[in-house]
């Protein structure tokens, strides 16, 4: 069994020890994380506008569902609730991005983002589907709500599907937007899924309108 060290030498070691941390833990510094990024770290301009837009286009959508009249068919009940639990989760996914950024959820300047220089330069060529600032694609008007919640039975379920298509097209072109402008990342990513899924679900809408009413109206 090896002999304890004199007092002296104990102490040294213990000295030794504490410097050798010491500078183990300058040389790691540089990488933590910081805790507090701000939100330019985090989302760039593109990201936060669409990501704060998005979020309430989906909010309207979740509006529309609940307008829709309760006694409506049983498919089209169905296909609401499908709808309001999809866009649910993707606001959910959007809000922590904004909580993150320390982000506003409300857009300040509502299609801001899209009339960035990068998006100028597609404009130009011709390849842009962006709008106006401030006008955000789809989106029904409050005459459009108001006669959602006043419609009833076969009336109800055809605005319902001719506004929620209107709606999902308008979201799809905002997310094609996001994807031309936006390099990679999680926010690319989810317009692109997004994007593929309204897309589904559009074309499903258009299946049920059609055998609702054969003339698809405006």
């Amino acid at each position: 069994m090896p002999r304890p060290l004199p007092g002296r030498f104990r102490i040294a070691a213990l000295v030794a020890t504490g410097f050798t941390l010491l500078v183990l833990g300058a040389a790691l510094r540089p990488l933590v994380v910081d805790e507090n990024p701000t939100a330019a770290e985090v989302l760039d301009t593109v990201e936060v506008g669409f990501t704060q837009d998005m979020t309430a286009h989906h909010q309207q959508a979740l509006l529309m569902v609940q307008r829709l009249d309760p006694a409506a068919s049983a498919p089209v009940r169905r296909l609401a609730q499908q709808l309001a639990d999809t866009q649910r989760m993707e606001i959910g996914t959007m809000l922590g991005w904004l909580r993150l950024a320390n982000a506003s959820p409300m857009p300040s300047r509502p299609m801001a983002w899209m009339r960035t220089e990068a998006g100028a330069a597609h404009q130009h060529s011709g390849t842009s589907t962006a709008t106006e600032a401030g006008a955000m694609p789809g989106m029904a008007t409050m005459a459009e709500m108001d006669a959602l919640a006043a419609a009833k039975g076969r009336d109800a379920e055809i605005l319902f599907l001719r506004l929620m298509i209107r709606h999902h097209q308008g979201g799809m072109s905002m997310t094609e937007a996001a994807d031309r402008l936006l390099r990679g990342g999680p926010v690319k990513e989810t317009a692109r899924s997004m994007f593929q899924a309204q897309s589904q679900e559009a074309g499903v809408m258009s299946v049920m309108l059609g055998q609702l009413a054969p003339d698809p109206g405006p």
